[in-house]
């Protein structure tokens, strides 16, 4: 199995840790009910890959690379919110936390167009989207705006820098389709 980019690689990687109600990429049991019908095929050899490509990605790239992966792109709560605040923490920024923290929170979870709260997915409060609410003492708008878009910025080069990472890893291991110009 290949995968069309590194995006793609990796939503299906870190979605492949939401399939079973246990949690995690447990595919033992699913390979060995395969194995028992004879070869993996199909979407049990997809799910597989995703698996293995999971472990190999969560074991190869740096703490903070993973991290950033995991809040943008994971389905996975529990994993998003700790990397969320684990990414808050090492923003350097002369916000105050609480801002830093509301800006990698929304930046993980955007509000989506035409979106109150009624969707599968983790949409926030509208309250969230406000900066005003993110502060306890007034600043400038003017300030606000620019905390933001510096958190922002740093935060895209997480995952600019992440995906890079991970797309030397999985062409290392032949499972980016290369395309013929």
């Amino acid at each position: 199995m290949t995968y069309r980019n590194v995006v793609a690689a990796v939503v299906r990687a870190l979605a492949a840790e939401t399939i079973n109600s246990a949690g995690g990429c447990d595919f033992e049991p699913k390979v060995q009910c395969a194995k028992q019908k004879g070869e993996i095929v199909g979407k049990e050899a997809a799910f597989l890959v995703d698996c293995m490509v999971h472990a190999r990605l969560r074991a190869q790239l740096a703490p903070d690379h993973w991290n950033a992966l995991v809040a943008q792109y994971s389905t996975h709560a529990e994993r998003k919110h700790a990397a969320i605040i684990l990414i808050a923490k090492a923003i350097r920024s002369p916000a105050p936390e609480r801002f830093r923290h509301a800006a990698v929170v929304t930046w993980a979870m955007p509000k989506l167009p035409g979106q109150e709260s009624k969707r599968s997915t983790s949409v926030l409060p509208a309250g969230w989207y406000s900066m005003d609410n993110w502060l306890d003492d007034p600043v400038p708008e003017r300030t606000q705006y620019r905390w933001k878009s510096a958190i922002c910025k740093d935060l895209r080069r997480r995952v600019d820098e992440a995906l890079s990472e991970a797309q030397g890893i999985l062409d290392g291991e032949g499972l980016i389709a290369q395309n013929a110009a």
